[in-house]
């Protein structure tokens, strides 16, 4: 299922277009499903629980060895089957190892969507991660220096709510307005600024679109 739709897409490219209008800066939205696929958790959460499967039929029963492999291997298998489904799977990480994989992302697009090679170095990247329920804001190294961190994390902290609330649409237009906001009163527009990179909201649906 799509993350959003045509409508909310022209939704936000239009307040990204509106937005660069009155700033030589460049704004870019990506929103990724997830960051990472974390296949690895299931496997590794099933095998650390299996291991502990046989001790109570090795202490308390005389079951032969060949049957207690066989219910530790079906235990293993019945685990697997039911961390690998998605949600179940996203909690088996801890929200600090989610964090950074996200992050490590989102620098990743700053680079990948060549944010840092704007000719005033004003881009600005607005990421959201779904799966990790992660937001992050990068800014390129002119208009960083000029907007204090807390108030990035301002509006982040407004984006992450509204999105919370179950309106990522109009969370991404007010945030690409309060980020063009910045942009316009440091880099105000001049008599040539090329639109240099898209306007349209960007997104992942799985890992491979970031090749």
């Amino acid at each position: 299922m799509a993350l959003f739709s045509s409508t909310d897409e022209h939704q936000i490219a239009k307040a990204i277009a509106d937005a660069e209008s009155k700033t030589a800066g460049e704004i870019v939205a990506v929103v990724a499903r997830e960051s990472n696929t974390y296949l690895y958790a299931p496997f590794l959460w099933a095998a650390i629980i299996a291991l502990f499967v046989p001790w109570p039929f090795i202490v308390f029963t005389w079951w032969p060895v060949i049957w207690i492999y066989g219910v530790q291997l079906v235990v293993f298998l019945l685990l697997l089957s039911l961390f690998l489904v998605r949600p179940l799977r996203y909690a088996l990480v801890p929200k600090s190892v989610k964090d950074r994989t996200a992050h490590r992302r989102a620098r990743e697009q700053f680079l990948a969507q060549t944010l840092h090679t704007t000719k005033k170095r004003t881009g600005v990247l607005i990421f959201v991660s779904v799966a990790e329920r992660y937001a992050e804001i990068i800014a390129d190294t002119e208009i960083d220096a000029k907007v204090p961190d807390s108030e990035w994390q301002s509006i982040v902290h407004a984006l992450t709510e509204a999105i919370g609330r179950g309106h990522p649409t109009q969370a991404f237009v007010d945030t690409i307005k309060r980020v063009g906001t910045h942009l316009a009163k440091s880099f105000p527009p001049g008599t040539a600024d090329p639109n240099e990179l898209p306007d349209h909201l960007i997104v992942l649906d799985d890992l491979a679109d970031d090749l």
